[in-house]
């Protein structure tokens, strides 16, 4: 089964940015971890701080791979552009996000991608991403 993690802006930074919010491990060592932790699964990883290149990247995987965790990041919140890719492919996307964003601002509260989403996992730290994949497992 082959599923991709889709990172949005800013979470390249992940273990320098608000640690308080985000934790202090990078992605990418995390990522390292996920794979130990699923090798029934095939798991890419692709991050992008550029919305156009999420939304290639949604059309590209969206009709052949087995799952995608999408965290959008703040496109969560202002990209209809995302939000439509995700209705237009077939592959089933898992929304994620490290914090809890209902306990944040008031604009975080709104999800363009959840209407198209498969499923939402929030606020589980990095453990968010193995919630999502857990769900394909499932199927």
């Amino acid at each position: 089964m082959k599923i991709i993690i889709i990172n949005g802006p800013n979470l390249n930074l992940l273990g320098k940015r608000e640690p308080e919010v985000y934790g202090s491990s990078s992605f990418e060592d995390y990522f390292e971890i996920l794979k130990q932790k699923f090798p029934q699964f095939e798991l890419e990883y692709f991050q992008s701080n550029i919305e156009g290149e999420i939304i290639d990247k949604l059309q590209e995987t969206g009709f052949s791979y087995d799952g995608i965790v999408l965290n959008a990041a703040s496109y969560t919140h202002t990209s209809v552009g995302i939000g439509d890719a995700i209705k237009a492919i077939t592959t089933p996307v898992v929304e994620v996000h490290i914090s809890n964003t209902m306990q944040r601002e008031d604009y975080r509260h709104v999800s363009y991608i959840s209407p198209g989403a498969k499923g939402v996992v929030l606020g589980f730290g990095l453990k968010s991403y193995e919630l999502a994949i857990q769900s394909f497992d499932e199927d």
